[in-house]
C-alpha cells in the first residue's frame, strides 16, 4: 500500500533506468546533444541578428524556433544529466522547481502547439511526492494529487484535441492553397522553392505532432512508463537538434551570410597576425 505525505515540498523524480553499462554512453550522448542544440541556434540565432539583410519576417520563425529549442531542452537536459549520476532513491526536488519545470516543458509544446493547462493544476493537494518521469509535466503532477483529476484529464485532453485540431486544420488548409498555386504556376523556381520549404516544414511538424501524441497517449498506461520517459526526452532533444540543421541548410540568404561571416572573420585573423609580425 502506497504511504502518502501530504503537500509535501520534496518530491522523489523516478528517473530512466539506468545501469552501469549504459550509464555513460547515455550521458555522452544527451551531452553532446545538447552542447550540440545551443551552439546550432544560438549560431542561428547571431547570424539572424547581426546580419542586417536578414531582418525580414521569415527570419523572425527561425529566431522564435531557436529560442524555444534552448529554452526547452535547457530547463530539462540539464537536470537530466545531473540525475544520471545519482541513484534512483536520492532524486529529489523542490515541488516549486518542478512547477517552473512543468511550465517551461509545456511552454515548449505552447509555442508549436498552444497548450499550456498550469493554472488547473496547482489547485490540487498533494498526498504522493514521487515523479513518474525523467522531468516534471503536467500529468506527471497530476498523479501527485489524490483527489480527483477527472476535470483536469477532461480539459487537457478537450484542448489538446481542439487546438491539434485546429492546428491541422490551418497545415491542411494552407499546404491546399500552396498546391493549388504551384499547380496554376508555370515557374519550375516558385514550384521548386515551394516543395523544399514545405517538405521540410512539414516532415518536422509531423515528427513533433507524432511524438507528443504518443507522449499523451503513453501517460494514460503506467505499464509503458519507460517508453513514455524517452519519448519525452527525444520530444525536446530531435526537434531541437533537427530545426537549425533543415531550416538552416535549406536557406540560401543564411548560407550566403554564414559565408560573409568566415570570410570576415578570417580578414580580421589575417589582419591581427599582421599587426603581430610587425
Amino acid at each position: 500500500m502506497e504511504n502518502y505525505t501530504y503537500n509535501s515540498l520534496i518530491l522523489q523524480l523516478d528517473g530512466l533506468r539506468i545501469t552501469k553499462t549504459n550509464k555513460y554512453p547515455i550521458f555522452i550522448f544527451l551531452l553532446l546533444a545538447y552542447v550540440f542544440i545551443l551552439i546550432t541556434n544560438l549560431g542561428i540565432l547571431v547570424l539572424i541578428l547581426t546580419e542586417k539583410s536578414l531582418h525580414q519576417p521569415m527570419y523572425l520563425l527561425f529566431c522564435n524556433l531557436s529560442i524555444n529549442d534552448i529554452m526547452g531542452s535547457s530547463f530539462l537536459v540539464p537536470r537530466a544529466l545531473a540525475d544520471i549520476h545519482v541513484p534512483p532513491s536520492e532524486r529529489f526536488i523542490h515541488y516549486y522547481e518542478c512547477v517552473v519545470q512543468a511550465f517551461t516543458s509545456h511552454m515548449f509544446g505552447t509555442n508549436a502547439h498552444t497548450v499550456l493547462m498550469i493554472g488547473l493544476t496547482i489547485r490540487l493537494n498533494r498526498c504522493r511526492t514521487r515523479i513518474m518521469n525523467p522531468y516534471c509535466d503536467n500529468p506527471s503532477l497530476f498523479k501527485l494529487s489524490c483527489e480527483s483529476v477527472f476535470i483536469n484529464n477532461i480539459y487537457g485532453l478537450t484542448f489538446t484535441v481542439v487546438l491539434l485540431s485546429s492546428s491541422i486544420g490551418s497545415m491542411i488548409l494552407t499546404y491546399s492553397k500552396i498546391t493549388a498555386s504551384c499547380l496554376t504556376s508555370k515557374s519550375k523556381t516558385l514550384n521548386s522553392k515551394a516543395l523544399k520549404t514545405c517538405s521540410t516544414h512539414l516532415c518536422l511538424y509531423l515528427l513533433m505532432l507524432l511524438s507528443g501524441m504518443i507522449i499523451i497517449i503513453l501517460h494514460r498506461f503506467p505499464q509503458y512508463a519507460e517508453y513514455w520517459k524517452i519519448s519525452g526526452l527525444l520530444f525536446h532533444i530531435v526537434p531541437g537538434g533537427l530545426n537549425p540543421i533543415i531550416y538552416g541548410l535549406q536557406s540560401k540568404e543564411i548560407h550566403k551570410s554564414s559565408a560573409k561571416g568566415t570570410t570576415r572573420w578570417q580578414f580580421v585573423d589575417h589582419r591581427q597576425g599582421h599587426k603581430t609580425q610587425r
